[in-house]
This record gives structure tokens, C-alpha cells and sequence, in this order.
């Protein structure tokens, strides 16, 4: 086992860690811009190393200066979170080469995964049902066009290397498909330095599902059910629940053996998220995150199980603690993200909390790095927290985070809280009737 590990994130995901070392008996190293001295995940870690100035460029994803953390600390593996560098096959390469473990999947793994045109390849391959739609990446608008009309509109065009939804347009006809076609292309240029696209088909009311696979690096891997992610504004989400509220015990268990013997065919290593749309009964892949996701504390409720200690104990060569066989459901779970934005427009709202007051009690969970006093800076993602909450059934789980609503204060700043008030006043959302367009729908009616 490792006696000191990096963890190269800041934030609510980088005390999250720390604390998981903790409980370990490893020592855990922070990393951190200027702007982020006096964070939580700072003062919580035995050690700390500022590797930079503010600007996440010149800081969470200098690979230099991470590296040069662990020489000087002599920190033996970087956990890396999620976002930032986790998904970054160079610098899982540079880790490696450097005799420091990287605590997550091989760079080889992160690069198949990392270009949507190559992961979709890869899991049709291994038997995992995929959208239809291209071969590969379509060079021209000609080619588009062909293969539009022979899936059938509506189409999405995608870019290979996007993410985040951005590089994503839908083209509902033929008279769209040009413009769609040549605006995504140029977002994918702009935004990743790569104007590769592809087609799929556009499903009209789908479901978003991820399933949470983890493996060994040894051709063991389990799955840990799915979670519902449709409740999303901008192809982000903001809320979501495990198990799905549509999906049964033997769906549930099909669709997470394809997922699990996929990623134990090639010798997947740690945690992984399949994600799929979900429509009238089937699975359509859409992309892999080789990494740690934001919502996994709610498959941690389910199941009982410590999904970070587990990516700390196989990246140090040690076996799954747990066999697929020993992965019971206990009960229902929910998170909400809780982002320093302003309603209606979700626009960035940094500044100085003056008061925090976290909710308690019986099946809450709070992820934050936040305190009274605490000025969160403008440079990073607007994610402040996570609420989660966890009860024998869905009913008891969303009054729980109707309640642990109600006890959460947090001053100085606008956030997203008012959102979640209203939603649990939506039907739909109590009853869990919807899919991945209804919350832009929802809110166009309801915040505009």
C-alpha cells in the first residue's frame, strides 16, 4: 500500500480523497493555485505544495508542476479526481514514466475511451449496444448527408473529441443538416483543436443511464447497478438518482453484465462509468468516463461501499474487496449539485460565503469544501457541494432531500438551491416521469 498519495484537484472532490486516505492511514498531499492557499482540501491534507498562479492552465493542469509536487513530496501515486487532468492519456503517460502510479485506468484505456468515434468502435466490438449511426468520422457534407438520410432524421452531429455537450448539433430535417453540420465541426476546431464529427441518431425522449463498472487490471471487473442522470441543462446534469426509477431487477442485471465483462475483457483497472440513452426498453452507448464521476456518492449509498478506497487499493495491486455476488441494493439515493450561479440564468456567482450551515441527520450526506468565511474565486467550475441524501425507498429519499433542503444555508452567494425547492414541486420530477429534453423544457416555462 502507498504511504503518501497527490491528489492533483482541489475542491470538494480533492477533500473527498483526502479523507479517504485518511481513514487508510496514508498521507495525503495537496496541490493548489494562489487562489486556492487558504481552501479546505488544504488545510485538511497533511502536506500542501502550491504549483502555480490562479489560472487553472498554469496550475491544476501543469503537468511540471504536479510532477514536481510528488518528486519533492515524495508522494508515490496522484489520485487525480475528476475533471481537470483525469481523463489526460499524456499525462497518465508522464505519471507512468515517471515510476509514480497514476490511481485510475491506463493511458491506453483513457485514450481509446477519450475519442468518442474509437470508444463506440471499441464497445460494439465487446458487445455493448451503441446508437445508430456513422462509421467513423464523416469527412464531408455529402457523406453527412448519405448517412443522414439512411438512419433517418432527426440526427445529432457530434464532435470526436467533444465533451461537455459542446461540439453537438441536431439537425431535426434535411434543411438542417448543413448548417448543423458545418457549426459543429467548427465548435469541435475551436474547442479541441480537432473539426472531426460524427452522426447518430437523435432519440426523441430518452433516458439518461450510466452504469458504475470497476475492475481490477486482472480481467475481474464488477458493475454497481446504474444511475438516472436526465434531470440536465446544457447536457450538464444537476440531479441525480440510483437505482433509475424505470429501470427493473433483470434489466438491471443484463445490462450491467455487458458493461462488466466489456471492461474485464480488456483488462480495465478502477472506476468507470458507462453512459447510455435509454429509450423504450433499450441501451444506446454513448461515451465511457474513464475516471471517478461527480455523481458517484450515490451509488457509494446504495451499496455500501467506498468507491475511492477502492481506486486507492487496485492501483496499488490489491483485489476487488468485493465480488459481484456480494453487490446487494440497500434503498434508494439522490444528489443534487449545488453551483454558485445565479437563477434564471445560471450565471457564474463567486464571492465570500458569511454563512454556511450544513444539513444533518439520518441518510444526509454533505460533499463540500465550503466554510463561513470562504471566498470562492472565479477561475474554476462553479461547483460548490453536493447534497446527497439516502432512504429505504424513493418517497423517503426525496422528502429527506426536501428536509436537508430546508436545513441548508448558504449565504453571501446565489446558488442553485431555489432550483431544487422548485423541482421537488414538479410532478414529474416526484414521480419520476421524465427524460433528457424536460428539464430545458421546464425551465423555459418556470425560471425564464
Amino acid at each position: 500500500m502507498f504511504d503518501k498519495v497527490l491528489i492533483a484537484n482541489r475542491g470538494e472532490i480533492a477533500l473527498r480523497v483526502v479523507r479517504a486516505c485518511r481513514e487508510m492511514g496514508i498521507k495525503s498531499v495537496a496541490v493548489h493555485s494562489t487562489a486556492d492557499a487558504d481552501a479546505m482540501h488544504v488545510r485538511m491534507a497533511d502536506e500542501s505544495v502550491c504549483i502555480g498562479p490562479a489560472s487553472g492552465t498554469l496550475s491544476y493542469l501543469s503537468m511540471p508542476a504536479i510532477i514536481s509536487a510528488c518528486e519533492i513530496t515524495g508522494a508515490q501515486a496522484i489520485h487525480p479526481g475528476y475533471g481537470f487532468l483525469s481523463e489526460n492519456a499524456q499525462f497518465v503517460q508522464i505519471v507512468e514514466d515517471h515510476e509514480i502510479t497514476f490511481i485510475g485506468p491506463s493511458a491506453e484505456h483513457i485514450r481509446i475511451m477519450g475519442d468518442k468515434i474509437t470508444a463506440k468502435d471499441t464497445m460494439k466490438a465487446l458487445g455493448v449496444p451503441c446508437v445508430p449511426g456513422s462509421d467513423g468520422g464523416v469527412p464531408d457534407f455529402e457523406t453527412a448527408r448519405t448517412v443522414a438520410e439512411e438512419i433517418g432524421f432527426p440526427v445529432i452531429i457530434k464532435a470526436t473529441a467533444g465533451g461537455g455537450g459542446r461540439g453537438m448539433k441536431l439537425a431535426r430535417s434535411a434543411g438542417e443538416l448543413e448548417t448543423a453540420f458545418r457549426t459543429a465541426r467548427a465548435e469541435g476546431k475551436a474547442a479541441f483543436g480537432n473539426d472531426e464529427v460524427y452522426i447518430e441518431k437523435y432519440l426523441g425522449k430518452p433516458r439518461h443511464i450510466e452504469v458504475q463498472v470497476f475492475g481490477d487490471g486482472k480481467g475481474n471487473a464488477v458493475h454497481l447497478g446504474e444511475r438516472d442522470c436526465s434531470l440536465q441543462r446544457r447536457h450538464q446534469k444537476v440531479f441525480e438518482e440510483a437505482p433509475g426509477p424505470v429501470i427493473d431487477a433483470e434489466t438491471r442485471a443484463r445490462i450491467g453484465k455487458i458493461c462488466a465483462d466489456a471492461v474485464a475483457s480488456i483488462n480495465y483497472i478502477g472506476a468507470g462509468t458507462i453512459e447510455f440513452l435509454y429509450e423504450d426498453g433499450e441501451f444506446f452507448f454513448i461515451e465511457m468516463n474513464t475516471r471517478l464521476q461527480v455523481e458517484h456518492p450515490v451509488t457509494e449509498a446504495i451499496f455500501g461501499v467506498d468507491l475511492v478506497r477502492e481506486q486507492i487499493r487496485v492501483a496499488a495491486g490489491l483485489p476487488l474487496e468485493f465480488r459481484q455476488e456480494d453487490l446487494t441494493i440497500n434503498g434508494h439515493a439522490i444528489e443534487v449539485r449545488l453551483n454558485a450561479e445565479k437563477l434564471p440564468n445560471f450565471t457564474p456567482s463567486p464571492g465570500r460565503i458569511s454563512q454556511y450551515h450544513a444539513p444533518g441527520g439520518l441518510g444526509v450526506r454533505v460533499d463540500s469544501a465550503l466554510y463561513d468565511g470562504y471566498s470562492i474565486p472565479p477561475y474554476y467550475d462553479s461547483l460548490i457541494g453536493k447534497l446527497i441524501v439516502h432512504g429505504r425507498d424513493r418517497t423517503e429519499a426525496l422528502a429527506r432531500l426536501d428536509r436537508a433542503l430546508s436545513e441548508l444555508i448558504i449565504d453571501g452567494i446565489d446558488t442553485t438551491i431555489p432550483l431544487f425547492h422548485a423541482l421537488l414541486d414538479a410532478p414529474e420530477v416526484l414521480s419520476g416521469d421524465y427524460d433528457i429534453h424536460w428539464l430545458e423544457k421546464w425551465l423555459a416555462e418556470n425560471l425564464s
